[in-house]
């Protein structure tokens, strides 16, 4: 059952789902550069999906369209939804009320570029791909405007939709894709966060995927919807995506399967482990406390071991027996097998480049490699008890 809709669609062959919350400086100028953009000869829809917006958001939509000249092959359609319910509910509910059988979802504050429509637009109906991501991480795509801590958090969540969750796109996390509605049919959505293409993508791994590489540009007017919750409802989806994934993966009854998404899992934290690293590192050497540099990274180091621990017992290998005796022996056998991957990463690199006369980068690749190979399997077997090939 839909809030209510304004609304003088036809049946379309394209429906644009364009989201929207506060979004009044810019929704506009999206809807007018989508109009620009779109194929001559289809007929298309446009969707605002607006969560009551405080601003008006909604309300200027209606105006818009009040005002605006009716086109044959064009309709703008706007939901007015009462709270906010955050993106990807958004999304799925523009899908509901989509009449065409190509969709595309783009956000509305100008980042994603109404100019790369007729490229995407293309590729659906020209080729064989299911889905086309526009992508910041391909050959050619980049990223304007960013803050380095914006770019770290990207990263690091794509990071860990790629190997934690087996997904194979450079840029899982796009909110700018377009797909072929049959993708989705029959598929069950869980809609938490904001991230409905990596839903898709760890749902349905056998669509065929094209990336086309786009700059994406940090908005100019409002807020960004980035804060602690969006970041908490992205772990929350990935979890969720993580027990699909090992629900399937129980069902085909392959243990490579198994050993691969916890090898993945466990790479994955270890990235987030460094992020806290630096973060902990970082504000007792200057910011909290003026520590000296190396007992600040001292300190880093001790807790970002402590995160992982943690997360590697209850998500990668999922422990859930914290009693105090079973968890401080398993996490004496953590440290010491994350301590001696350390010195064996240190001493190959030195064995490498003294003895053999290796160049350094491809030394420490190498270096690193197996000592993070041989941390998750030593922890697999004797940490958490499980069998190394499963």
């Amino acid at each position: 059952m839909f809030d209510e809709v304004s609304s003088g669609t036809k049946a379309a062959q394209i429906s644009i789902i364009v989201p929207t919350y506060n979004e009044s400086k810019n929704i506009l100028q999206v809807l007018k550069s989508i109009e620009e953009n779109l194929p001559k000869n289809a007929t298309a829809q446009t969707i605002v999906v607006d969560d009551n917006s405080p601003d008006g958001t909604g309300k200027i939509v209606e105006e818009y369209l009040q005002s605006v000249k009716k086109l044959a092959n064009h309709t703008i359609d706007i939901i007015h939804r009462k709270t906010k319910e955050g993106l990807s509910s958004a999304i799925l509910k523009g899908i509901q009320y989509a009449t065409g059988n190509t969709i595309v979802v783009m956000d509305s504050d100008l980042s994603h570029p109404p100019n790369l429509l007729p490229k995407m637009l293309d590729a659906l109906k020209h080729t064989k791909y299911d889905i086309v991501i526009a992508s910041r991480y391909v050959k050619g795509g980049s990223i304007d405007g960013w803050t380095l801590k914006r770019k770290i958090m990207s990263k690091t969540a794509t990071f860990i939709a790629k190997h934690g969750l087996g997904v194979s796109a450079k840029d899982p996390m796009s909110g700018f894709f377009a797909f072929r509605r049959q993708v989705i049919q029959g598929l069950k959505f869980d809609a938490i966060g904001y991230k409905m293409l990596l839903e898709i993508l760890v749902k349905k791994k056998n669509a065929k995927i094209l990336e086309i590489p786009y700059t994406f540009t940090n908005r100019k007017f409002g807020s960004s919807k980035l804060d602690f919750r969006t970041v908490t409802d992205y772990l929350r989806a990935v979890w969720n995506l993580y027990r699909h994934g090992k629900a399937a993966a129980r069902e085909e009854k392959r243990p490579s399967v198994g050993f691969l998404s916890k090898a993945g899992r466990f790479y994955s934290i270890g990235a987030i482990g460094l992020g806290i690293n630096y973060l902990i590192s970082s504000l007792f050497s200057g910011v909290v406390t003026h520590l000296w540099y190396i007992h600040a990274t001292i300190i880093g180091i001790v807790v970002s071991m402590t995160s992982n621990f943690v997360l590697n017992k209850m998500w990668t290998f999922e422990d859930r027996d914290f009693t105090p005796k079973h968890t401080l022996i398993q996490y004496g056998k953590f440290i010491g097998f994350s301590s001696l991957g350390a010195l064996a990463q240190i001493g190959m690199v030195y064995l490498l480049v003294d003895q053999y006369r290796i160049d350094y980068p491809i030394a420490l690749i190498t270096a690193v490699f197996c000592a993070a190979l041989s941390n998750f399997i030593l922890n697999k077997k004797w940490t958490f008890k499980e069998k190394v090939w499963s």
